[in-house]
């Protein structure tokens, strides 16, 4: 096989990436449209007269049936089928969104953000996609969609103000219903069927290892951080609103903050990475993601005069935000062992949903009983602990994964394929799926001779 052929996406390749991403992106839309203007929404609804804390519970309810749901959904693919359970889980979230569009009790929206939770394909999806690429562009494919998502989010919170506007919050309710079930057209007609499924490492959770991921310290302290980056950021958005609203920034116009904080922090944070990166400085980069965070939560909680001061803080908060979204994946994909980087992300991404849900019941709780100031200081509190845990952890190895189809000469005598590759310049780590299909390698960034390694896989 040509090295063009291992490396180039193929066509059927490109369109399940970009129609995955885009279930992935249209369902986080409604997700991320919610988050700058749910709480107000919540807030108006009939009896909700001093109870904060049910707002924050509104806010992050979803978080809680997601971690529940995720990971057993993603292994009920494996049984059922791929497709079949992303149109349940699509199915349940459009049902909760409809829900949601008609509640007309908080209690009521409380229980429709949970259904909406329920509906967690994440891992399903993920697991798709791994049938459908192979381990050459897989990582690629995955990288579309964390951008998606990323992308979704950011365009999420300058709309978001507008939609409310015009439709209201029932009416993103339905858009996001709608979306959803354009999501399953999209599955139906787009996506191909796989040829066949299989447990990937490198994508699915492995239920047998996750005692080995769960001890690992190094990646427990991701896993707390990426609970606290989000549970951080659902307790701000339960607050954050009414202090916009109280500095006298009509609802409608919250987008004039949202917009320039998240673009200069989307503008800044990718030459944070590119040095973090290429200048082996990614801990550096990274702990600083998290200290212009709390520092940006400290400001608010100091107390505010102007819209100015607030738009100068939600600038730091979101170029620390996007530093941290960014290099958080790849921490964990530096650190999990080569075979077990699936189940690492799977505890990781349970994690950040049980942040999202902490957060938004935490929020709302604090809020209830010291106002928004001690929301600010709560979610200081958190990012500061995290930057206490971030500065005294190793910095992780400048390394690589990559992954490989064994070629036909080695099937059989995958242990000799395993030593053959220890012996290359700058690998570190090397292991055989269970079926002795896939070899992965951790390699060293620098060093590293790809096209000797995809020959001597290849038998060449």
């Amino acid at each position: 096989m040509s090295k063009h052929n291992t490396t180039t996406m193929q066509a059927a390749e490109m369109r399940a990436s970009v129609a995955l991403s885009a279930i992935y992106a249209l369902r986080m839309l409604g997700m991320f449209l919610m988050l700058p203007v749910l709480a107000l929404y919540a807030a108006g609804l009939p009896g909700a007269e001093n109870k904060p804390a049910l707002i924050g519970l509104a806010m992050g309810m979803y978080g809680l049936t997601q971690a529940l749901l995720q990971l057993p959904l993603g292994m009920a693919s494996d049984r059922f089928g791929r497709k079949k359970v992303i149109y349940l889980g699509l199915a349940v979230f459009a049902f909760g969104s409809f829900m949601a569009a008609m509640a007309t009790s908080l209690e009521m929206l409380v229980l429709a953000r949970a259904v909406q939770g329920a509906g967690a394909v994440s891992a399903a999806v993920t697991a798709l996609l791994a049938d459908l690429t192979r381990e050459e562009v897989r990582t690629r494919a995955m990288a579309m969609i964390g951008l998606s998502i990323g992308v979704t989010f950011s365009v999420s919170l300058v709309l978001a103000p507008l939609f409310n506007h015009w439709i209201g919050v029932p009416g993103i309710f339905v858009l996001t219903g709608v979306l959803t079930v354009l999501s399953m057209l999209v599955v139906r007609f787009m996506v191909p069927d796989p040829v066949h499924s299989k447990l990937h490492e490198d994508a699915e959770v492995q239920r047998g290892e996750l005692g080995t991921v769960l001890r690992n310290r190094q990646l427990l302290r991701l896993n707390f951080g990426i609970f606290a980056l989000h549970a951080a950021q659902m307790a701000l958005f339960v607050a954050l609103p009414f202090m916009l609203v109280h500095l006298g920034l009509a609802k409608s116009a919250h987008w004039h903050i949202y917009l320039p904080a998240t673009m200069v922090g989307l503008v800044l944070m990718v030459p944070a990475i590119i040095y973090g990166e290429t200048r082996n400085r990614l801990k550096t980069v990274f702990v600083a993601g998290i200290a212009a965070i709390a520092l940006a939560q400290l400001g608010l909680a100091a107390g505010l005069a102007s819209l100015w001061a607030v738009l100068a803080w939600m600038v730091l908060y979101f170029i620390g935000f996007n530093i941290l979204e960014a290099t958080l994946p790849s921490m964990v994909s530096k650190i999990a062992p080569t075979r077990l980087k699936g189940t690492a992300m799977g505890v990781y991404n349970t994690a950040q949903s049980i942040g999202l849900f902490v957060g938004g019941a935490a929020g709302g709780l604090i809020w209830q009983h010291f106002g928004t100031n001690g929301v600010f200081v709560f979610c200081s509190g958190l990012m500061l602990c995290w930057l206490l845990l971030a500065a005294t952890a190793p910095a992780p190895q400048p390394v690589r994964n990559l992954m490989f189809a064994v070629g036909a000469a080695w099937q059989g005598r995958e242990d000799g394929l395993q030593s053959a590759l220890l012996q290359l310049a700058a690998v570190q780590a090397v292991s055989i799926s269970a079926d002795g299909q896939t070899v992965y390698i951790k390699a060293l960034q620098q060093g590293f001779d790809r096209e000797v390694a995809e020959k001597l896989i290849m038998g060449v």
